[in-house]
């Protein structure tokens, strides 16, 4: 088993994401941290309480973190997820608490009490885990790997060239992708591929538990978003869960191990995700990138996971 951390914030594509990690066998999910991006901090890690009411993973421990950026002020993307972050399906109020700590300090104290290194997996902006390497550096040899999404080698959606987790905190990125640390990015390129379609969605309603019937009602809201004609898209892209997939099974995607940096003073392109794919600066290859994706085999993961719910 991968025993991880998953820092998010949900987010319908983060919410998916954490299913799919609680339904595996193949992860352990040893905690919870929650950022602020998808929508405000007090959203976002509320939310991520809802799901593990909703998952009965209660015993799973959660913390909030960090309230804004490193640097900027704090974007949010309700124009995408709604008011609550996880509209579109009636989630539980959380019926346990909050850890009385901070997300680097339980990071830090789920790292030094595990007899294995870690996998952190990061589906939000990287504040916490930039955060988590400042303040505990010596504790990021305890890290197998960081898996993240974010960033995109030659489109954005966000800006023109910025994917939206980067834009929201870049110096936060930069600080990651240049920890050493081993990363595995799932970027745009991957997770435009990584579509659900209408069908695919109504399908998930056929599978009778309370878990399948609450992701029928969040997918039906995120699609909405993403039927405007500019994005070209048959269904919705499914962002975040190409990490926990990725995990599960590495061959259901193509890779390229390359340099990624990030651009951080650019006036059009600040946040842009630099991919050396041609090797041009000689600097070293510091991340897999998920390139291409079994779609087919993605969606049949995505259903089995679905029905684990009793």
């Amino acid at each position: 088993m991968t025993k991880i951390i998953l820092d998010c914030d949900p987010g319908h594509d983060d919410a998916l994401a954490m299913m799919m990690a609680i339904a595996s066998p193949k992860i352990e999910l040893a905690a919870v941290t929650s950022s602020a991006g998808n929508q405000t901090p007090e959203k976002t890690l509320n939310n991520a309480m809802r799901l593990l009411t909703l998952m009965k993973r209660q015993d799973i421990p959660v913390a909030g973190g960090n309230k804004t950026p490193l640097v900027k002020p704090l974007a949010t993307a309700g124009n995408v997820h709604g008011k609550s972050g996880l509209d579109g399906a009636e989630l539980p109020e959380p019926d346990f608490k909050v850890q009385d700590m901070t997300a680097i300090e339980l990071m830090a104290k789920t790292i030094k009490e595990s007899d294995e290194k870690m996998t952190l997996v990061v589906t939000g902006p990287m504040t916490n885990a930039a955060l988590f390497l400042r303040v505990y550096p010596e504790l990021a040899e305890r890290i197998e790997r960081i898996v993240f999404m974010g960033g995109a080698m030659g489109l954005g959606n966000w800006t023109p060239s910025v994917e939206f987790n980067i834009f929201v905190d870049p110096e936060a990125a930069k600080i990651v992708l240049n920890s050493g640390i081993p990363l595995t990015m799932a970027p745009l390129n991957v997770t435009h591929q990584a579509q659900i379609l209408k069908p695919e969605i109504a399908a998930i309603d056929d599978i009778k538990n309370p878990v399948a019937h609450a992701f029928y009602g969040l997918l039906n809201f995120f699609e909405i978003y993403h039927e405007a004609p500019k994005w070209g898209f048959k269904g919705a892209p499914l962002h975040d869960p190409c990490t926990i997939a990725w995990l599960i099974d590495p061959e259901m995607f193509e890779s390229e191990t390359m340099n990624v940096d990030v651009e951080t003073q650019g006036e059009l392109t600040k946040g842009e995700t630099v991919c050396d794919y041609y090797e041009l600066t000689g600097k070293p290859k510091n991340t897999e990138v998920l390139l291409g994706i079994d779609r087919d085999k993605f969606i049949q993961l995505i259903r089995e996971s679905l029905k684990t719910f009793g």
